[in-house]
């Protein structure tokens, strides 16, 4: 049955203080699919929809036209919230679909798929489409933009354009990709409105508190989670995604209120692993959606921002194994009403029907373009073989010390679905012997392009770009690097790897996503005890599980051979048979089993050198209590990135703490403070400085990172015995502010002289838009143990400081030589030569305990787990090394 309303819009016409008026995509709206009004009781667009209502209204659809539309789920949040996504088409779509996802899987391989096989599924298949909405949690339209397009595309019964749509293409809507950041979002927003919603950009509900509804549970920005794959909601997205392989991506998104709307094409530099007919095609649907947006006379802009070069984005992981793709952005009204600057009235239900007359037109041009969207993905994963047969095809994951990073590194790149490959005997490649286990990845194959722009160590920006943004620099301007230009994985991960042209003969096995990592337990039945060699990863949880277990735990400061034979790394774990109870051996086995630990059992104590087992050099380790700072000013992202880590990663609980409670809250309770990325100064002030430093003199272990440390150096407030520093600036042509008012004259040559002269003297170094860095770590340390000599962090900002005196503390690690400080990405020559030899981690003791900085952060993304032995030190040593007042058993 249809409605009796004929040709009316999807949305009733606005006001007239609106900036648009209704869209003209008009239809005849069948009474079967239910509205948003019929189930949730209030108009689309008129309010902002939750999570918990959003899923009542996808039941509802999937109820009402189960031959049309089909409901999957693809995960849980952290705090329990279902994640859903629809696939929309036609009847006959719908009952084929998993001979659809069989078909793509097929047209992924032409390996198996000859060419005439794939022209026969691409006569007969439908295209395909992928909606993601609100995968910021605050960026609020694109929930009912995906309710209003699904309703649109099952009820509109007589629209030409629905009916090409589902006739030729299967529409995937994911509504929501971070319920538990719009949750935290609707739920104060609307804690906050009043009598009337403000528009006013001034009023609390546009100002949300910290921290924000961006971010998901853990406070990640799930946008840069693709790479990594940390979190539940991308883990789940992805294994969806590999199982349809849709044609085209869209990742629906919201900018600042006062702009208007962008899609593609995307700004450069574009990844050159990415190709030209990618590109062009979403140029194709660009042009579409422009079509629309001019007859209802929306404004938008193209190629301005959101460039397509990091591969860790929604709009840019797809393209690697053959979609287009692209981000949305709307102008956000970041609740029901929004005045622009303008003095124009921005209101939600325009947000929404922006996005949803965007989503409308992709939908079509991928219609239109059918066949040939299906050719180029097939075509795609024929040239992504042929441009992994280079120089570098294979790549062998050779580090025997990092055990657990290897582990991780190819479990992740077979959950991207890439072909990874396990050894099942010895081999021998390009001169080098590898043992049975050993992983290895050939990137001649339908993934090629991503091992390849994720595996090698460098990706360039385009010469011309680079020549451009130096141009910019030199006149002063903001260059257009919009996130960071180094991403390696190995290089992140701390494993090191070998490449060679040759592929190897050797049996094997393929990894898969959820293979765990298996425990090794020698001499179970030992008669002194058990030692952990130190290093990686499944040393460290198994550490935290120990500690948890309640088991009495020793570290060695320093490396030891045991009676003669065998050499024990620096930070080993000892556990002794006559210090813990007689189901030792059942503990040490289960432990191992859980974190994938190597343990050693030893039937004697004999050290021959090194430290002995009862030396003071090999103290014991406690479950400290560990803190951190929690709420304004700290950088929400590294607040959750870092209790991340140790809570997810390291296994081992953290006690948040308001930051604000720090200026005088008695910490006796707490071993470890960790105060992430931030700024501190108004919110701690000199009080809340003095009263850290009398917990640390008592013995706590004070880590600060990054703008952490900036406050701890402030002289005003004398945590850190460091300093930042200004830019380095040779030039006499530059003024020196003076008190008098009066400043020495320079002679203005040249415009090159008038640039110079009106730079400030004592300025900043040039902020570093995020690369990779080279770190070279001391080995003589109780700190640094176990850690590689040299290791990958990141460089970010401008901060750069001054090394610490041997009277204060040491400098632990540090960034290398000017000619090799930069491991990856883009870094100006300035900044190297300013960066070269300056601190990355810097030890201060401190009455009974000690200030720990890091002048970066350690747990960016939660993907630089090559740093994750670094923390676990400066945690669980540094704890072991401090003499508390209190201690907590």
């Amino acid at each position: 049955m249809v409605s009796s309303v004929v040709a009316t819009p999807l949305i009733h016409a606005e006001t007239a203080t609106s900036i648009v008026q209704a869209s003209t995509v008009q239809a005849e709206y069948t009474n079967q699919i239910p509205t948003v009004q019929q189930v949730l009781g209030y108009a689309s667009g008129s309010k902002i929809t939750n999570h918990s209502d959003m899923i009542r209204y996808f039941e509802a659809l999937s109820l009402a036209a189960p031959d049309r539309v089909k409901l999957f789920d693809y995960g849980v949040t952290w705090e329990g919230r279902r994640l859903i996504y629809v696939a929309i088409s036609n009847k006959s779509n719908i009952d084929n679909l998993d001979s659809f996802a069989e078909n793509m899987q097929r047209l992924s391989d032409p390996r198996k798929t000859t060419e005439k096989q794939a022209q026969e599924l691409i006569d007969n298949m439908p295209s395909s489409v992928w909606l993601g909405y609100s995968v910021h949690g605050n960026e609020i339209s694109g929930t009912d933009a995906a309710m209003r397009t699904a309703y649109h595309l099952l009820a509109a019964s007589n629209d030409k354009t629905v009916n090409k749509i589902l006739d030729n293409t299967v529409v995937f809507i994911d509504p929501l990709q971070n319920p538990d950041g719009r949750t935290r979002f609707t739920s104060r927003y609307y804690a906050t409105v009043g009598l009337e919603h403000s528009s006013d950009r001034l009023s609390a509900e546009h100002n949300e508190p910290w921290p924000r509804g961006r971010s998901n549970h853990y406070l990640f920005d799930m946008n840069r989670d693709w790479l990594a794959v940390t979190q539940p909601e991308t883990k789940g997205r992805i294994a969806a995604i590999n199982e349809f392989r849709p044609l085209v991506v869209i990742d629906l998104h919201e900018m600042g209120g006062d702009q208007s709307y962008y899609f593609a094409p995307a700004a450069k530099p574009f990844n050159p692993h990415m190709t030209d007919t990618q590109v062009a095609n979403m140029n194709t649907i660009g042009a579409n959606i422009g079509k629309y947006f001019d007859q209802d006379g929306y404004d938008y802009f193209t190629r301005e921002i959101f460039d397509a070069f990091y591969p860790g984005y929604g709009d840019s992981w797809p393209t690697f194994y053959g979609a287009s793709a692209s981000t949305y952005e709307v102008s956000s009204s970041r609740g029901e009403r929004y005045t622009k600057t303008t003095g124009e009235l921005l209101t939600y239900d325009n947000t929404v029907q922006r996005h949803f007359v965007a989503s409308i037109a992709t939908a079509e041009g991928v219609a239109d373009h059918r066949k040939k969207l299906l050719n180029d993905y097939y075509q795609y994963q024929v040239t992504a073989i042929e441009s992994g047969k280079g120089k570098e095809r294979i790549y062998v994951l050779n580090d025997e010390l990092n055990r657990a990073g290897s582990h991780r590194l190819a479990t992740l790149m077979a959950q991207h679905d890439v072909e990874v490959k396990q050894a099942t005997e010895s081999f021998k490649l390009c001169g080098n012997t590898y043992p049975t286990g050993t992983y290895f990845i050939d990137s001649a194959q339908p993934k090629g392009r991503f091992v390849t722009t994720t595996m090698t160590e460098q990706v360039n920006m385009s010469e011309a770009f680079i020549k451009e943004q130096e141009r910019r620099r030199a006149r002063n301007l903001n260059d257009e690097i919009y996130d960071v230009t180094g991403w390696s994985l190995p290089l992140m991960f701390g494993v090191d790897v070998d490449s060679c042209k040759s592929v190897p003969k050797v049996k094997y096995t393929f990894v898969t996503p959820d293979q765990k990592l298996k425990g090794q337990v020698e001499n179970l039945n030992a008669k002194v005890g058990y030692i952990i060699p130190w290093g990686d990863m499944a040393a460290g949880r198994f550490l935290t599980h120990a500690l948890k277990a309640g088991l009495t735990v020793k570290t060695a400061d320093k490396s030891f051979t045991l009676d003669g034979k065998q050499r024990f790394p620096a930070g080993s774990i000892v556990i002794e048979k006559r210090q813990n109870s007689k189901d030792l051996p059942s503990v040490i086995s289960s432990i191992a089993a859980q974190t994938g630990a190597k343990v050693i059992g030893i039937d004697t104590s004999w050290v021959t050198d090194g430290p002995s087992l009862g030396s003071g050099s090999m103290p014991e380790l406690t479950a400290p209590r560990v803190a951190m700072a929690w709420d304004e000013p700290v950088s929400s992202l590294s607040a959750g990135h870092t209790r991340f880590v140790i809570e997810r990663q390291f296994d081992y609980p953290v006690t948040a703490i308001r930051t604000n409670v720090l200026r005088y809250a008695d910490l006796s309770n707490y071993q470890v403070l960790i105060l992430p990325h931030g700024y501190y100064e108004n919110a701690l002030g000199k009080g809340g400085a003095d009263n850290l430093k009398q917990w640390v003199k008592n013995g706590g272990v004070l880590i600060t990172f990054a703008g952490a440390t900036k406050f701890a150096s402030n002289p005003d407030y004398a945590i850190l015995d460091v300093q930042r520093e200004r830019a380095v600036n040779e030039n006499p042509s530059v003024y020196k502010d003076s008190d008098s008012g009066l400043v020495d004259g320079v002679v203005i040559k040249n415009r090159e002289t008038l640039k110079v002269a009106t730079e400030e003297f004592d300025k900043n170094p040039d902020f570093v838009a995020g690369v990779l860095a080279n770190v070279e770590v001391d080995q003589e340390h109780w700190l640094t143990a176990g850690i590689k000599p040299n290791v990958v962090g990141i460089a970010y900002g401008s901060d750069i400081f001054t090394p610490i005196k041997l009277n204060s503390g040491k400098n632990l690690a540090w960034f290398s030589s000017e000619d090799k400080v930069l491991a990856s990405g883009y870094l100006w020559e300035e900044s190297k030569k300013q960066l070269a030899y300056k601190p990355f981690l810097i030890h201060q003791p401190m009455g009974k305990g000690m200030v720990i900085a890091y002048t970066q952060e350690p747990t960016t993304r939660a993907y630089l787990d090559g740093l994750n032995v670094m923390l676990m030190n400066s945690i669980f040593r540094a704890a072991a090394h401090a003499s508390p007042l209190k201690q907590i058993h």
